[in-house]
């Protein structure tokens, strides 16, 4: 019997097996033999609707026979002895220079012991849309596009490479343990891990956040690190603050300095030319206080009406908020716009390096006062309602600006005892120390430059997340963790970053963001409303479990291996973080005197990313997001996808409310005692009609400030069509 033969006997075996109700059954029996399998989970894809969502996972399951067939077929032997061929793909793929060399410390007897363990069943998890983008954007393939890899084999893979600088003792007890992590979906790794972990050459890292100084040279190279973090894959964040305004001195000459546009422009350039092999362009957001005198030039600057030249349509936009300009919002005052080059030079500070920690000297509050007190120092007074319509305008039209309430990232940042926090990353969820590098030149006697730079915190963050209606309802939460923060953790060591200060700044810190998904899904299995006092408070539960689970990782980390070199002084060092969040329970006292103690091996815990890509991948819905539809059509460029809500049933149904038709105040309730639970941020999407009136998104943007919410991500009107990041997808 040939190759294809054994898969194609295996595979009608299986399916008729496991789907043995009509109509699947019928179908089965009428199926043409002839067809590709490919073409079979086309045809089972035409019966997928929202009264029988199981077609998608017959679908999957013949897609999947598609590339059993081809790599059995590769390989030369019957799909029922694939694991078998494991050791040896790994030699081949290593020699072929497709997988990483480091791989190449597992021996022959390890390899074939991590074969034994290899479960195709788990295949059966897959809807087809989760396999279809696996595949297609995930396993490993030849240079000319052939597939060298099964799914299963892509977990144990990266399981291998995150795992292979453990101790050899118990290397293999922790592979296991992240494989069974991966095959059971009850967690994904972010894109970045998931493309490359195992392969040559690849960056394992999702996120970046860059500090421009104000100076010409900081500016240029502050470009050519955005285009080095975009080429390897990541998105990046952009802090422009210290940026001099439009119409401010030069070397002393007044009124000539360009502003911040000129720059969004060249990032913009870098954006769209460093395109990442051709697979999509880069992704960067950019982040300006709203007292900057630039503000209505940047908030315009997505618009799609106005002058081109003064437009960045490829960037994306955010706003620092400190508490002060909320409260101008709601009393109607007035607002001044500064300049921050002239308020270093008149004032002797930075107004951005400043929070309302403390109402009194030298907070924000204070020195915003002390510059509106000075004659000397010009301003633009305006109403700050009209910021605000400004800032909601370019929401309903482009859906950004993001928001970014700088004085609760601050005041909960666990690391402030080393730096301040200014911005955040293209998907809102990621907040540490930043600051900007300073680079000096120097000739030598022998005709030589010499190049010194003094590294600033170039912010980096490793993610991945659980998949919570899969986790929870398993009762798995405490071991998954426990090994998924071993996970995160190892990436920093294997992570080799070529923009030198952000490899720096990762081992300074041991940044990780554990993060979650499938929080609609998980609302529908246990039977809860979204619009709920029972739903805000399941969000309470279950985020501080998680929180507790992920510190008690760390910790265990860190009396492993030792804490992070900027542990001394934090938050976490001190008890202040178990204090601002009120834990006093028995065991949060344990958990913070063993954490005085040991420590913990991260610096930075938990963040929720958008995730759109691989909650697909698991079958579950995205973050922290309701649903769009319970049936829609998923489209790429290549295909369009029928997709239909997770384990929608009869009960179930009723509990999948459309995300445009939900009280957003519910969403933003939920996220405020979620937001208690996770150290950085949360990527956080209002929904609303386009019909929305200013009074009502304003009412939602006050809301989310009084919640202490720390972001909100993009305003998502029904008239606008936004691109999910994938950079930070886990």
């Amino acid at each position: 019997m040939s190759k294809a033969g054994t898969v194609e006997r295996y595979g009608i075996d299986e399916l008729i097996s496991r789907f043995s109700d009509l109509p699947i059954a019928e179908w089965l029996e009428k199926m043409d033999k002839d067809i590709s399998w490919e073409k079979r989970a086309l045809e089972a894809l035409n019966h997928l609707d929202v009264d029988e969502p199981d077609w998608t996972y017959v679908a999957a399951q013949c897609y999947l026979y598609s590339i059993y067939e081809q790599v059995t077929g590769l390989r030369g032997t019957a799909v029922e002895q694939w694991a078998s061929t494991f050791p040896a793909q790994v030699g081949r793929l290593i020699a072929d220079g497709l997988y990483d060399e480091r791989l190449a410390s597992y021996s022959s007897q390890e390899l074939a012991e991590l074969a034994g363990v290899l479960d195709l069943s788990q295949d059966q998890r897959f809807t087809y849309i989760g396999i279809k983008t696996l595949a297609d954007r995930y396993l490993t393939r030849s240079y000319d596009g052939t597939l060298q890899e099964l799914p299963q084999e892509r977990f144990m893979v990266i399981a291998m490479l995150l795992m292979v600088k453990e101790p050899r003792e118990r290397r293999l007890e922790l592979v296991k343990e992240s494989y069974w992590a991966l095959s059971h979906l009850y967690m994904t790794t972010a894109t970045p891990t998931l493309a490359n972990a195992g392969k040559k050459g690849g960056q394992l890292s999702s996120c970046f956040i860059d500090t421009v100084a104000d100076d010409l040279r900081a500016i240029f190279d502050s470009c050519t690190d955005a285009a080095t973090v975009s080429k390897n894959g990541g998105g990046l964040g952009i802090y422009l603050g210290k940026i001099r305004a439009k119409g401010s001195s030069i070397r002393g000459f007044k009124g000539v300095s360009s502003g911040v546009l000129p720059w969004m422009k060249q990032l913009n350039n870098v954006a769209v030319s460093v395109d990442q092999l051709g697979q999509r362009q880069g992704a960067i957001a950019v982040y300006l206080d709203v007292w900057h005198r630039d503000i209505f030039s940047f908030l315009d600057a997505k618009l799609n009406n106005g002058d081109e030249r003064q437009r960045t349509h490829d960037l994306f936009t955010a706003v620092s908020v400190p508490d002060l300009f909320m409260e101008a919002v709601e009393k109607r005052e007035n607002w001044a716009l500064f300049d921050p080059h002239e308020v270093r030079q008149v004032m002797g500070f930075s107004l951005e390096d400043s929070y309302d920690e403390k109402k009194g000297e030298g907070s924000f509050r204070d020195r915003y006062r002390r510059c509106l007190e000075e004659e000397a120092l010009s301003r633009v007074e305006v109403p700050a309602i009209e910021i605000m319509k400004r800032i909601m305008l370019s929401q309903l039209e482009t859906g950004s600006p993001f928001m970014f309430y700088r004085d609760t990232v601050n005041r909960m940042n666990p690391n402030r005892h080393r730096g301040m926090i200014y911005g955040s990353n293209l998907c809102t969820e990621i907040m540490q120390n930043m600051s900007p590098t300073i680079i000096e030149e120097e000739h030598t006697k022998d005709g030589k430059i010499i190049t010194t730079k003094t590294p600033g915190d170039f912010v980096v963050c490793n993610l991945s997340s659980i998949s919570l209606a899969n986790a929870v309802e398993d009762d798995v939460l405490e071991r998954l963790i426990t090994i998924q923060v071993r996970m995160l953790d190892n990436v920093i060591d294997l992570n080799q970053i070529e923009v030198k200060q952000a490899q720096l700044t990762n081992e300074k810190y041991r940044a990780v963001g554990l993060g979650t998904f499938g929080w609609h899904h998980l609302l529908a299995k246990k039977g809860i409303r979204w619009e709920s006092e029972e739903a805000v408070d399941y969000a309470d539960e279950i985020y501080e479990q998680i929180h507790y689970y992920t510190v008690k990782a760390s910790l265990l980390l860190a009396k492993e291996k030792g804490a992070y070199p900027a542990f001394s002084g934090s938050d976490w060092h001190t008890g202040d973080y178990f204090a601002k969040r009120d834990y006093t329970s028995d065991k949060w006292n344990e958990l913070r005197q063993d954490v005085a103690e040991y420590g913990v091996r991260n610096g930075y815990m938990m963040a929720v990313a958008p995730n759109a890509t691989t909650s697909l991948i698991a079958g579950s819905t995205a973050s922290i997001d309701p649903i769009f539809a319970k049936f829609y059509v998923e489209e790429k460029k290549n295909y369009r996808i029928p997709v239909v809500a997770p384990d929608l049933t009869a009960e179930t149904t009723w509990l999948y409310k459309q995300a445009h038709l939900i009280d957003q105040k519910w969403s933003i309730r939920q996220n405020g005692r979620r937001q208690r639970h996770v150290d950085q941020g949360i990527s956080f999407n209002l929904y609303v009609p386009n019909t929305v009136k200013a009074k009502e998104l304003l009412e939602l943007h006050l809301l989310a400030w009084q919640e202490g919410l720390k972001t909100t991500y993009y305003v998502r009107s029904t008239s606008v069509t936004v691109e999910d990041c994938e950079s930070c997808s886990s």
